[in-house]
């Protein structure tokens, strides 16, 4: 058993938000990955993919997810499940953004929209 307390909790930060890691392979030594997103308002993530499926629960504000062709608004209390390689992006609510806490499995690799792997990012790893 591994307990992560909140202070060695790892946070990434992106031009878009912070990524809060709670457990994932090199923290907890866990074979998912488990990690809060709090977007700043109006941000926008790239468009990208991931080769194993996600899930998204929306805790706090507003988003608006591309999932391939399908255009959504979600929020509080909103679960979304993304399929492994469907494109996404995902947009920050203009007011507050959002805070969401997602899953996938350990070592999910993100894919730009030109099939280069850009890798596992740091808030899974």
């Amino acid at each position: 058993m591994s307990v992560i307390r909140a202070a060695e909790a790892r946070r990434s930060e992106t031009p878009g938000g912070v990524m809060t890691t709670f457990a994932s392979p090199t923290q907890g030594d866990a074979g998912r990955s488990l990690w809060r997103v709090d977007a700043f308002p109006g941000a926008a993530g790239p468009l990208h993919d991931f080769d194993t499926e996600q899930v998204w629960t929306f805790l706090e504000g507003a988003a608006s997810i591309e999932l391939g062709d399908d255009k959504i608004t979600v929020g509080p209390g909103d679960t979304v499940v993304i399929p492994a390689a469907t494109p996404r992006r995902v947009m920050a609510g203009p007011e507050a953004g959002y805070s969401a806490v997602v899953t996938s499995a350990a070592g999910a690799q993100a894919i730009l929209p030109d099939g280069t792997v850009y890798g596992v990012p740091p808030w899974i790893a």
